[in-house]
Parts: C-alpha cells; sequence; structure tokens
C-alpha cells in the first residue's frame, strides 16, 4: 500500500490551488469469479466484493464509501470548458495542458457566462489545465468568491495517447485504440486502467466538493471528468462512459438534498447538457436515429386542460424543433399532450414558409396509449397527502404499487418508441414523443438500463425537452444527449441555480 501524503494548498493572485494527495490506484482487472452484489442505496449505487480487501474491484474505490451528509441542500453546476485548439484539430488531449480556448471556444464561455450571470454560487471549483481555467474565468467575470483550483478535476490521463491524432492513434496503436473506442472501461495503456482511475478520482473531487461550506458551487473541467462526477454522483459505474454527453461549455446540475436521517445525501440529476440542441450528431458522433422527449407545459399533475402558459411553451418548443426535421409525433391521448404534439406538426410542415426548410415536410403524428400515465399518479401515494409535481425526487412519494405499475407501463412505451425509431425505410429518424415528466422520467431509465429504484434520480420541468442518441442503431446503446433543457421558454425558463427543493 502506498502512503498518502498530505494535500498541498498553494496561493497565486487569490486562486487557491488544491493538489490532493496521491492515491493508491488499482489497476487490476476484477476477479470475474467473484461477481459484485448490487443493491440501490440512497442515491449512490454500493458495489461490494465477498471477498478480501486486496481483491477490490476497480468500482469499489469510488462507491465503497457514502457520500458527506449535508445540513443543507446543496446545487452543483457542472460546466465544460469551450473549444480548444486540440479539440479543433481533432487530437488526444487527456490530461496534457499545450492547448488553449480558441476563439469559438472564448465565444462559448462568453454564451455560458450570459447563461449564469445572474446566478449566486459561494465558490468555484475548476481544474487547472489552461483550457478549463481560461474557461472559467470567463464565465466566472467580476465574482469576488475565491475559484478553487483542483487538480483531481483534470481531464482523464490517457498516457501514451496524448497528442495523438486520432488516425495516428488508430495507426501506432491498433487493437488498443479501438479497445478504446469500443470498450473504454476495460481499456489499459502503460499499465493503467485510464477511465477507472477517473472515476476514482472524480469520488474524491465530490468529497471535497460536498464538504466545502458553500450552497451553491459551479465546477468547470472537462468532458470525461465531468461525466466521472455526473455518473458517481447518481451511482453509474464507468460502463456509462460516453453515454452522458458533455459538449463545449454544455452546463448540467446536480440537486444535493440532507436525508432526514443523516448520512449520504438524496441526489438528483436536474439537468444535463444545456446548450444549443444541434442535429445529427451526439458528442461529436454522427447518428441518424433521435428520440426527443417533450414535456407537456402544464404545471399540474393532470395533463387537461392545457392552460395560457402550456399553449405558449408548446409553441415555444415547436420552434425549437424547427431545425430538427421531425419525422414523427407519438403523444399521449390526454388534452395537454395532443396540444403540443399539433403545435410542433404545425410549424414542421410549415417549415418550407417559415425559410428552413426548401419543401414542405409531411409529419406522421399518431396517440400511444401507454405514453399515458396521469392516471396511474392519481391513485393514493405514501401519506395519503397530494405531492407536489415536478418537484426534484418527487416520484420517490409514491407507494411502491404505484412506481411498479408506472415503471412497467413505461417499459412498454420505451420498447413502442425504438420500434417507431427503427423504421428502416428512413435512415433518417427524428422521432418526438410527448407525454409527462414522469413517464419520461422512466423512459431515461429504460434508455440506461436501470431499475425504477432510480425514477429519484433524475427531473423534468413542464416544457422541458430531452434527447437519446442512437449512433450506433436502435439495437445499440443510446446516449443522451441532453436532460431537461429549457432555455427555449425565455422568461419562463427555470433558472439554472434557482432551488428546487425545499429549503426548510
Amino acid at each position: 500500500m502506498l502512503s498518502v501524503t498530505p494535500p498541498l494548498l498553494l496561493h497565486k493572485n487569490s486562486t487557491l490551488f488544491f493538489f490532493p494527495p496521491s492515491l493508491p490506484i488499482r489497476t487490476t482487472p476484477p476477479n470475474p469469479s467473484n461477481p459484485l452484489r448490487i443493491s440501490r442505496c440512497s442515491s449512490a449505487l454500493q458495489e461490494v466484493h465477498g471477498s478480501s480487501s486486496d481483491q477490490l474491484g476497480p468500482d469499489e474505490l469510488y462507491t465503497s464509501s457514502p457520500f458527506p451528509a449535508l445540513k443543507a441542500a446543496k446545487r452543483v453546476v457542472l460546466v465544460r470548458h469551450g473549444q480548444s485548439t486540440w479539440n479543433e484539430e481533432g487530437r488526444i488531449q487527456g490530461s496534457s495542458n499545450f492547448s488553449v480556448l480558441t476563439k469559438k471556444g472564448e465565444a462559448q464561455a462568453q454564451t455560458s457566462r450570459q447563461m449564469l450571470i445572474g446566478d449566486t454560487f459561494d465558490v468555484c471549483f475548476a481544474s487547472p489545465l489552461a483550457r478549463s481555467k481560461r474557461t472559467a474565468e470567463i464565465i466566472w467575470d467580476t465574482r469576488k468568491e475565491e475559484i478553487i483550483m483542483d487538480f483531481d478535476l483534470r481531464e482523464i490521463d490517457l498516457y501514451s495517447f496524448q497528442g495523438l491524432l486520432k488516425q495516428e492513434g488508430k495507426q501506432k496503436f491498433g487493437a488498443a485504440f479501438q479497445k478504446w473506442q469500443q470498450d473504454a472501461p476495460n481499456f489499459c495503456i502503460d499499465g493503467h486502467y485510464p477511465v477507472r482511475e477517473l472515476w476514482a478520482r472524480a469520488r474524491s473531487c465530490w468529497t471535497r466538493i460536498l464538504l466545502h461550506e458553500s450552497r451553491s458551487v459551479l465546477v468547470v473541467a472537462h468532458n470525461a471528468v465531468n461525466q466521472a462526477l455526473l455518473a458517481t454522483a447518481i451511482g453509474l459505474g464507468t460502463e456509462y462512459f460516453r453515454t452522458l454527453v458533455q459538449s463545449n461549455c454544455g452546463v448540467s446540475v446536480l440537486d444535493f438534498t440532507p436525508h432526514a436521517e443523516g448520512g449520504s445525501p438524496y441526489i438528483c440529476l436536474n439537468r444535463l447538457n444545456q446548450t444549443p440542441i444541434e442535429a445529427g450528431s451526439s458528442g461529436g458522433r454522427k447518428t441518424s436515429k433521435r428520440i426527443i422527449l417533450v414535456c407537456h407545459g402544464s404545471t399540474q399533475m393532470s395533463a387537461e386542460p392545457m392552460d395560457m402558459l402550456g399553449v405558449i411553451k408548446a409553441q415555444k418548443i415547436a420552434e425549437l424543433l424547427l431545425d430538427l426535421k421531425v419525422n414523427s409525433i407519438v403523444s399521449s391521448p390526454k388534452e395537454a399532450c395532443v396540444e403540443t404534439a399539433v403545435a410542433i406538426s404545425r410549424v414542421q410542415e410549415a417549415a418550407d414558409c417559415l425559410g428552413a426548410d426548401s419543401a414542405p415536410r409531411y409529419v406522421e403524428m399518431k396517440q400511444m396509449e401507454n405514453l399515458d400515465v396521469e392516471n396511474i399518479l392519481q391513485k393514493s401515494n405514501k401519506n395519503g397527502t397530494e405531492i407536489p409535481p415536478l418537484h426534484p425526487g418527487w416520484l420517490n412519494g409514491f407507494e411502491d404499487r404505484i412506481v411498479e405499475t408506472l415503471w412497467d407501463q413505461s417499459e412498454k412505451a420505451w420498447q413502442s418508441l425504438l420500434k417507431e425509431v427503427a423504421d428502416e425505410t428512413a435512415p433518417e429518424k427524428v422521432v418526438v414523443a410527448v407525454s409527462h415528466p414522469a413517464l419520461h422520467i422512466a423512459l431515461l431509465g429504460h434508455c440506461l438500463g436501470l431499475t425504477k429504484e432510480w425514477l429519484g434520480s433524475f427531473h423534468l420541468d413542464a416544457g422541458s425537452i430531452s434527447i437519446i442518441d442512437f449512433p450506433d442503431g436502435p439495437s445499440g446503446k443510446g446516449v443522451i444527449r441532453c436532460i431537461n433543457y429549457t432555455a427555449h421558454l425565455g422568461r419562463w425558463s427555470v433558472p439554472i441555480t434557482t432551488s428546487t427543493v425545499d429549503d426548510k
């Protein structure tokens, strides 16, 4: 066992640099004869081997201990750095520090600054690498609170791969590069398992972030490490690497709520990758199949009737989707969902008149019964009291039998949507599904291969949009492009840092 050295703190021009102690990292693969025992505990996935400590698998490095208990709710906003020179060149960066922001990257950082300009943060944690440090400085702007440079927030360590163009990586490393592309958690280079090391490092970052005396935290880092932070927060293992997309300057939000009995807090992924929605790509990977989950605009539990604000939100949604060339729209038969679907269809079919296309489009529309979950949710809950809708973790308030029914129905809906998007007669297929936020939360769970115990780990607002891409086709793993996107709602959008938890 390696010794652990004390952390080193350095001050430089009012910026606090934190260099954590060197931690021992196991690089041996897990023992196949010793399967994991997996259980859903609070908001963290506990993976425990039944063997002695010297046989611990890599995943246990980041899930074996609980998160620190909190006295008050905490919101953490994650931002990836803007486009860098090596991003532009298609060069593998890893934790190297030779690339800087391009002009486009500086502009992206300015956009994120504008997005967060009215929000209050108590502290900023950032990677000390030049591209993320500069992004943090642009976003932080004239705020007087400190920026803490945490070396553990650096990008994934890729050792001999760093600095290579992707084509050079293929030519020089062959099978190893293919392993990195297709099975990253088990990819080994120079005696290291980079993704496993990254997950362990992200887990240690959370301890410092949560122990800091702050209520609202900004974290500016990198693509892979932000993925690892999100995944370890809600209890997902290394197999979820490249599943939660992080675009340049994309913003993600996590809510941490104290547990009434102490111990690990409840953790909810409130937003993922808030960045301008693009057509046909997912984190740089080409995709021709996409499912767009649209929550109707009503803020009430029932989707009937549609109020005026709901009508406005439906129109805003339709305008946002104009350039995405929707092929078909399926909706719950509830009135608010149908009205939203009709609004989207009308704008799509008027694309030529609106200057978005040279020819009119035809959009197939139909209603799908298994997208209707309102009747399930209106049944009694655990305490017999009304549950505030659209509240982080609100689905945890329902009786197990109701959650089970919701989950079973959402499984049928998910299979129906996969069949819809798998249409072989259309090489490119964009399917919009309009329903209740609870149904869409469950669909995200099915996309990730989770169980109903994760329903409280995701949040969606009325009028929001979430996108699932299929770079390898509908039979392959879905990649979540964004969750709970609301920027299109303008003045009715829920601000990034406004707390949605009960501070009492």
